[in-house]
């Protein structure tokens, strides 16, 4: 199977954004792409970069809606899974939000950010709800597909929670940018979550300097052993594909040992605190 991830950057022109995503959509379909993934907030600047001017539900978008709709007869048409990341409004609310559209057009859910942080250039709190979606997996065309929208890649509760769901795969749509963190700790983390869970572990990053911010794109996949198997450049727009055998899962130290020898009797009175 083939996966694609879409490292491109965002001008203030949501149409654009969206038109560019579309082409590109049909360029990794048409190289094999089974699934193809979008970084976060992909079609639009990255509004938590600035605090919020109380004006969210006029820059969000209900889903499904115009931007779903035009990505979903995509998906059916090639016959590929698309994984998004949206400004979602719903009622008075709203949210970071991952709509996962199945090969034949459905959305089979959306998985909505569950830890919202808020620090300098990422004032999240002003933005988004804590998403009430849980931790879902979509079983598609392609294979069990897990969601964990950028912040929510550093609770290892949330990781293991979609590997107790079944994941085979988790895509992370991610907003980061150049030197935040220490030099190879987001390619760290995904390791060990991939190696602890036994799936692959696939980030989406943004890419391209913004008004406050500098995303590095870097974009990469991790498999079921914790290796790094694809790596996309830094600061460069481009489509990373990416071959991977879900084979390789049940082979996996997770599978054989560590998810058989879990002890989940007690782990509710130790999380709990």
């Amino acid at each position: 199977m083939r996966i694609a991830l879409i490292q491109q950057s965002a001008s203030d022109n949501k149409s654009q954004n969206i038109e560019r995503g579309l082409i590109a959509v049909k360029e990794a379909a048409r190289i094999g792409a089974n699934i193809i993934c979008f970084a976060e907030l992909a079609f639009t600047k990255f509004y938590p970069q600035n605090p919020s001017r109380d004006n969210n539900l006029s820059l969000a978008e209900t889903i499904p809606g115009p931007t779903t709709d035009q990505f979903s007869k995509l998906a059916k048409e090639f016959g590929a899974v698309i994984i998004l990341n949206l400004f979602e409004k719903e009622g008075n609310k709203t949210y970071d939000s991952s709509p996962v559209i199945d090969a034949n057009g459905n959305i089979l859910g959306t998985t909505r950010m569950v830890h919202i942080t808020d620090y300098t250039c990422f004032h999240e709190k002003g933005y988004y709800t804590p998403g009430n979606t849980g931790a879902p997996v979509y079983d598609t065309k392609f294979g069990k597909i897990g969601v964990a929208i950028c912040y929510d890649r550093h609770y290892p509760e949330y990781m293991r929670a979609l590997a107790l769901n079944g994941a085979e795969i988790v895509f992370i749509p991610q907003a980061g940018i150049t030197g935040e963190w220490p030099e190879g700790l987001y390619e760290s983390e995904l390791r060990v979550a991939a190696f602890q869970n036994g799936y692959f572990t696939a980030l989406c990053n943004r890419v391209g300097k913004e008004e406050k911010l500098t995303f590095a794109g870097e974009s990469f996949v991790c498999d079921p052993d914790g290796n790094i198997i694809c790596r996309s450049g830094k600061g460069t727009e481009e489509i990373l594909y990416c071959d991977i055998d879900l084979k390789q899962i049940n082979k996996s130290s997770a599978k054989k040992l560590f998810l058989k020898d879990r002890r989940s009797e007690l782990y509710s009175d130790w999380l709990s605190k």
